[in-house]
């Protein structure tokens, strides 16, 4: 968030960070660790519940467009059901990235108007209603509802690729499933920086200053940043992608295994 939300530099002034370890180095430097972490807050309490509707939406993507539960779907269908599971996880995602961003910026330039995570969202709805704490959820929708398709399809695909002739794809052992799922993260991460970089610019902004939402702040990025702008902070974010996800997939198949295991028939 700070890499993508820096300030455009005055001329002959070097930027606020110079890339992803120069960010990381002054962030530890001048806030400890847990300037790492800062605006977390309300992700980690959203996480549980969004990774269940975004698994949930997932399955549900999958189930209509069957006709028969033991159906195998194409790769198209699979991204169809993946975007269904990024339409459902919009509604939680929006007010978390919205004040993780706005704690994260905040930290960054030295200024204190919120004191925390539930402070700030108190803050934003005094000031603008529902509005101000869902600011941004058009932008959220167009990162994670393609996002999401290459997420599933992904991983998916990688379970095929990686089963061996003649053994069924829930066989696959943990090191396998880490592997397709930490690569379908950054595939994930590839389809979703740039509206990332729109959503983070947005939401950080002062009101009324993008009158017509990510166009405006598009066309801003373009024309004073240039292309290359939309793929801010795209080290931090691959950095993060493989291990993140490995994880998150791993333990979602841990979990069905031992659901179906306590509750065979459920």
């Amino acid at each position: 968030v700070r890499l993508q939300t820096q300030p455009k530099p005055q001329p002959g002034q070097p930027p606020l960070y110079s890339g992803t370890f120069d960010c990381f180095r002054k962030t530890l430097t001048g806030e400890g660790v847990r300037g790492l972490y800062r605006g977390m807050a309300a992700p980690i309490v959203g996480v549980t519940p969004m990774f269940a509707v975004c698994f949930f939406g997932f399955g549900l993507g999958k189930r209509l467009q069957q006709r028969k539960p033991d159906d195998v779907l194409t790769y198209p269908q699979l991204f169809a059901a993946g975007m269904l599971s990024g339409v459902f996880t919009t509604v939680i995602m929006a007010p978390g990235e919205r004040i993780k961003c706005l704690l994260q910026i905040q930290a960054a330039t030295g200024e204190t108007k919120y004191s925390g995570s539930l402070d700030c969202a108190k803050q934003l709805y005094r000031e603008a209603g529902i509005r101000g704490v869902y600011k941004g959820t058009v932008l959220t929708l167009m990162r994670d509802v393609p996002a999401s398709g290459m997420y599933f399809m992904t991983y998916e695909w990688l379970k095929n690729i990686l089963t061996p002739e003649g053994k069924s794809v829930s066989d696959l052992s943990a090191p396998r499933i880490l592997f397709a799922g930490g690569l379908a993260g950054i595939f994930n991460w590839a389809v979703a920086i740039p509206p990332d970089v729109l959503k983070s610019r947005f939401q950080t902004a002062p009101p009324g200053k993008y009158p017509n939402g990510f166009r405006d702040v598009l066309t801003e990025l373009i024309r004073e940043e240039g292309v290359a702008s939309l793929y801010k902070g795209f080290t931090a974010v691959m950095i993060r992608a493989f291990p993140a996800n490995a994880a998150c997939f791993l333990g979602f198949e841990v979990a069905m295994k031992f659901l179906n295991w306590i509750a065979p028939g459920l």
